[in-house]
């Protein structure tokens, strides 16, 4: 079947807004990386492996769990977890209640590890994300990020609001 019928196309607007964020999705992983790497010898998904683990009551999440907090499938996580772990900073076990899923651990080197690195990383996130931003666009750019991973996912669970501070 064919249709003549012209797409929606962006309007002068919505295209400037749109290659601006891309801009943003595109350089703000690489800058964020550049600075875990340069200070920390971590790459950013790295340091949210350590983060996960390091807000997780006991320290302690189920793979499947870290990878929907790190956005990764499990394949991607468990390399990454595998490297962490020949650093001494995550083990790796079994659930005891369910042999069947493994659970990932922060150790004690990995706790010193993530408060260490993270009050530079927190630094970076401030001078490239929000000391741009005044409070009333730190706001909106919450509410926008929210409405946009609503409609990418409408069951995503990071959308609930909490009141604890995160360490990310």
């Amino acid at each position: 079947m064919e249709t003549s019928a012209e797409p929606p196309w962006l309007s002068s607007d919505e295209r400037q807004a749109w290659l601006t964020f891309v801009g943003v999705m595109m350089r703000l992983p690489a800058a964020l990386d550049a600075q875990l790497q340069r200070d920390a010898g971590l790459s950013h998904f790295e340091y949210m492996v350590l983060a996960g683990l390091s807000e997780a009551p006991g320290r302690t999440r189920r793979m499947s769990d870290l990878a929907g907090f790190t956005e990764s499938g499990l394949p991607r996580l468990s390399q990454v977890v595998g490297r962490l772990e020949k650093r001494g900073w995550v083990h790796r076990s079994p659930d005891p209640s369910d042999g069947r899923i493994t659970l990932a651990t922060l150790t004690e080197d990995g706790w010193e590890k993530i408060v260490q690195t993270a009050p530079g990383h927190v630094e970076a996130v401030r001078a490239l994300v929000f000391d741009p931003l005044t409070k009333a666009q730190s706001r909106h750019l919450s509410d926008i990020s929210q409405r946009i991973m609503h409609a990418i996912d409408p069951d995503d669970r990071r959308l609930r609001k909490t009141d604890q501070p995160a360490r990310t």
